[in-house]
């Protein structure tokens, strides 16, 4: 069964680990580029790994801001789950997933690739089940309060192994 998640606001999060290759990509559609905010920011190909409820899962895609001044993603919010805004960064000699400092910076005209095992907005802890194929709305909140929804496609992803859940040392498991 297909279930839509309703469009909601958002905040910022997204996190995966790890790198791999989905070879259910050509089977899922791709989700279309967001609207944004004025034209300022958007957000192409969002997709959401799919994860069962109460697991921690990521967001994706490709920021683009397309105005002539330097755009911060301070925090996302979707109706599907508590969020935060994610990297992944080397912390005594072990790569970790963190909550990003200071949020998203995309310089203007530029982009910023959200991507397992790099940036991600982080779905902390999904109330329902978010299977290959359902929306899921999210909104994120940019400095200057303005915000800009999308909705994203849920799609089966396996990538090198990766795991959202937290170990004890905070380290994500690859």
């Amino acid at each position: 069964m297909r279930k839509v998640l309703v469009l909601g606001l958002v905040l910022l999060g997204l996190s995966a680990c790890g790198s791999g290759t989905d070879t259910a990509d050509a089977a899922t559609p791709a989700a279309a580029p967001s609207a944004s905010a004025g034209a300022v920011l958007t957000i192409k190909d969002p997709w959401v790994k799919a994860a069962t409820a109460g697991t921690m899962t990521a967001a994706f895609g490709q920021l683009v801001n397309t105005s002539n001044t330097d755009v911060t993603i301070v925090k996302a919010a979707s109706p599907a789950s508590p969020m935060e805004l994610h990297e992944m960064a080397m912390q005594d000699g072990k790569m970790v997933m963190r909550p990003k400092e200071g949020g998203f910076v995309i310089k203007a005209g530029g982009t910023h690739e959200l991507s397992p095992g790099g940036d991600h907005l982080m779905l902390m802890k999904p109330a329902a089940d978010i299977a290959p194929g359902d929306e899921v709305s999210f909104t994120l909140t940019l400095a200057d309060g303005r915000t800009v929804p999308f909705t994203a496609i849920a799609k089966p992803f396996a990538g090198a192994g990766e795991s959202y859940a937290p170990s004890p040392m905070g380290s994500m498991a690859s």
